[in-house]
């Protein structure tokens, strides 16, 4: 498998379409087929500016601009993303509350949704991997594919709700639990990830910390 269908297969993995048409069912419920497929395509064009901003500046927006490090965002964000994959696996849903149909959810889905920890560290990778064409076409893509998987659901639902509702929905939230074991083992490897950077680096911060305590 080349580097552009991994980055591809892994940023829709860690989007899961499949549980967040569950965290969304209040919208998927509430809103018409188009007001859901406008909120979702705004939703994704957000996620997709973040995304591409990663990718392009990489590791350097993390010690640049934010001022710390990348390998303490993968720790703290792998740590974030195990919680939150624990927390699916056991049916206990997303830690944030899910956005109300009453306001303009675009920017509520995008973030926590969409832009997580999981998926900064993918656009991160994605931008790595591949030039500066094909890493944005990867994001893209990927996104592209879990917004079509979404609105596909939206679909389903609003045909059969009269009568399999609870079947479509119970199959959707075992779909995504399975998905959910993957997110939690993408968490452990960004800890791991975290951890052995900090070891490559810690003998030369060791090093440089004693020389500037010299007087």
């Amino acid at each position: 498998m080349d580097a552009f269908t991994r980055s591809v297969l892994l940023l829709f993995v860690l989007l899961n379409p499949f549980i967040l048409s569950v965290y969304l069912m209040g919208l998927v419920r509430a809103l018409s087929f188009r007001d859901f497929a406008r909120q979702l395509v705004r939703a994704g064009l957000i996620s997709l500016v973040v995304f591409w901003l990663f990718a392009w500046a990489g590791v350097a927006v993390f010690e640049n601009v934010l001022q710390v490090r990348y390998f303490a965002f993968l720790i703290f964000g792998g740590v974030i993303f195990l919680i939150t994959g624990i927390r699916l696996i056991a049916g206990a849903g997303h830690p944030v509350a899910p956005p109300r149909p009453q306001e303009d959810v675009s920017a509520a889905i995008a973030m926590p949704y969409l832009v997580g920890p999981g998926t900064i560290s993918a656009s991160v990778l994605a931008g790595s991997r591949l030039d500066a064409i094909q890493g944005p076409l990867a994001i893209a893509l990927a996104l592209g594919l879990a917004i079509i998987a979404l609105l596909t659901f939206k679909r389903i639902h609003d045909v059969v709700r009269t009568r399999n509702e609870a079947l479509v929905f119970r199959y959707t939230e075992i779909t995504g639990r399975a998905t959910a074991l993957f997110v939690g083992s993408f968490a452990i490897d960004m800890i791991l990830r975290g951890f052995e950077g900090w070891l490559a680096i810690l003998p030369e911060l060791t090093r440089t910390t004693a020389l500037t305590s010299v007087p």
